[in-house]
């Protein structure tokens, strides 16, 4: 028999190796381990959860309104207003317009732009005046926005 006979060896007749037992998990690990599957679990069902809404597909829908009452400062007349959008995607630039009509005709008007309006979002503001806008008609209305 030469060298290679005798090292060479066939599957069956080679030496079986045996197993490496891996140490038991500690219970630092297995914790560690636990929330890092229930934080991933999480992560993947609001995934899921955006993804099949079917509400972030209906487009914005802004309303504006008057809230609360006009504040006099200094001859300024302040009017509280509140913007919200109950529509499902995000608005970017809405333009919110206040126009004071005393005898059918504009005398003031006023501009606010929201720089970003998600959908469900609801946003605070206030107009002022030189004139009282109880003396008048005061319509407030969404002039305009833009999709991301």
């Amino acid at each position: 028999m030469t060298q290679m006979d005798r090292t060479t060896h066939s599957p069956e007749q080679q030496p079986s190796e045996a197993p490496q037992q891996r140490p038991p998990r500690s219970p630092a690990e297995q914790i560690s381990f636990g929330i890092a599957s229930l934080i991933l679990a999480g992560i993947v069902a609001l995934v899921g959860y955006v993804w099949f809404d079917e509400e972030t597909d209906l487009p914005p829908d802004i309303t504006v309104s008057n809230q609360g009452t006009v504040r006099e400062t200094s001859g300024q007349f302040y009017v509280p207003f509140e913007v919200e959008n109950i529509g499902g995607s995000t608005a970017e630039s809405v333009q919110v317009i206040a126009e004071l009509r005393i005898n059918g005709e504009v005398e003031e008007s006023g501009e606010q732009q929201i720089d970003f309006l998600s959908g469900g979002e609801t946003e605070e503001g206030a107009f002022v005046f030189s004139r009282n806008p109880q003396e008048g008609e005061l319509v407030l209305r969404v002039a305009s926005y833009k999709l991301p």
